[in-house]
């Protein structure tokens, strides 16, 4: 672990870039990286807080806990500032009542059904947290383990988090050794570098679970918002949120959003797809598996601010926060209400394990797993 350069008082100050209501929008600052401790553990292990910065102010704000996001602090299209993700101001939130917010997810993202899968004729049972099925990774997912900080440098602003998951965690085979890269660039993108290498056969699907909000975190809910998703299918679900194993088109269905499309325009149609999710939490097959092919897009007409998502991955899960419930407050004491954000999980399909037509998510010794995605912001003008 890196040592603390800056005491806890610092903690306060770094965070208020999350409820920042000027900018620094328009003026170069200093790019870098400042660290301080984010909180302890109930065994009182030591937690920290990086808050990097580009040369345009932007702000990204991680922690070695869950290699979550906690801030990302953007401007508008006047140049005012504000945190377009929802998370807590401390540690202790992320320790309470969580829904994954900004956290890396593993060893599996999203659902394997029943809990269990067959690899080399072996079945392996895996954590059932979300009944009937295991979501995230089971009961203590990569989300809820504190990372080890490998290494932080100032231009680029990067922080490098590293994890090794042992054979028989939650049920999964295979040492696993993880690394997450993230990097603040130049032109207000934020890249995160996902490698892993096993000692056997495992399967993997790692993802970030950011919640976004481009009007800013806590401001209301993301109806009037706009998506695009390079996506002409998807892979429908069964009852228990499970994919069926088929491939289906999104022409003429509430799931085509190839052209960028307000989130609530058919978010309460007649479907038993959105029915069962509560609205959106679908995974969409990208035409595109690409760093220089667009995957995904949002904007708020509003603020003027833009998501651009580019990915490695083949697929992304769209999700609308169906089940924020106004129960979390979250950043500055902003209450989370219902479909108050949106995720773009780029990932592998979910259940992956048990279908054969699926993109593979087996990782075997000697191989190396990598993927990349990019979430760049902009603004209208």
């Amino acid at each position: 672990m890196i040592p603390v350069k800056y005491c806890v008082c610092l903690f306060s100050v770094a965070l208020s870039v999350a409820r920042a209501s000027g900018g620094t929008a328009g003026r170069r600052v200093k790019a870098g990286v400042k660290e301080a401790v984010f909180g302890k553990m109930p065994d009182g292990q030591t937690v920290h807080l990086y808050a990097l910065t580009n040369g345009h102010g932007m702000k990204v704000s991680l922690t070695n806990y869950g290699a979550t996001v906690v801030s990302i602090v953007v401007p508008d299209r006047r140049g005012k500032m504000a945190d377009v993700v929802l998370g807590f101001d401390n540690l202790a939130g992320y320790l309470g009542k969580d829904p994954y917010f900004g956290a890396t997810i593993g060893r599996y993202a999203n659902r394997i059904a029943k809990g269990k899968f067959k690899l080399d004729r072996h079945t392996y049972h895996v954590p059932i947290n979300e009944p009937p099925n295991s979501l995230h990774g089971g009961t203590r997912g990569f989300d809820k383990r504190v990372w080890t900080t490998e290494k932080v440098s100032q231009n680029p602003p990067q922080v490098v988090f590293s994890y090794l998951s042992k054979s028989g965690e939650e049920g999964y085979p295979g040492d696993l050794s993880v690394k997450v890269l993230y990097t603040l660039m130049a032109d207000n993108a934020l890249r995160i570098d996902y490698s892993a290498a096993t000692d056997t056969d495992t399967v993997i699907n790692l993802t970030n679970h950011s919640y976004f909000n481009l009007v800013g975190q806590g401001n209301g809910n993301i109806l009037d918002q706009e998506v695009m998703i390079n996506a002409d299918s998807f892979t429908p679900i069964n009852a228990s949120m499970i994919p069926t194993g088929r491939i289906r088109s999104v022409e003429g269905t509430p799931f085509d959003f190839r052209k960028l499309t307000r989130i609530g325009a058919r978010i309460n149609e007649e479907n038993k797809q959105l029915e069962l999710a509560h609205g959106y939490d679908d995974n969409f097959i990208l035409n595109s598996s690409s760093l220089k092919v667009l995957a995904a897009k949002a904007v708020d007409p509003v603020s003027g601010r833009v998501l651009e998502v580019y990915t490695t991955q083949p697929a992304v899960q769209f999700y609308t926060g169906n089940f924020l419930d106004g129960t979390i407050h979250g950043k500055g004491g902003k209450v989370y209400e219902y479909r108050s954000a949106f995720t773009f999980e780029t990932q592998h399909y979910p259940d992956s394990p048990n279908h054969r037509n699926f993109p593979p998510t087996e990782l075997k010794p000697g191989q190396t797993y990598r993927e990349t995605t990019i979430y760049k912001f902009s603004a209208l003008r």
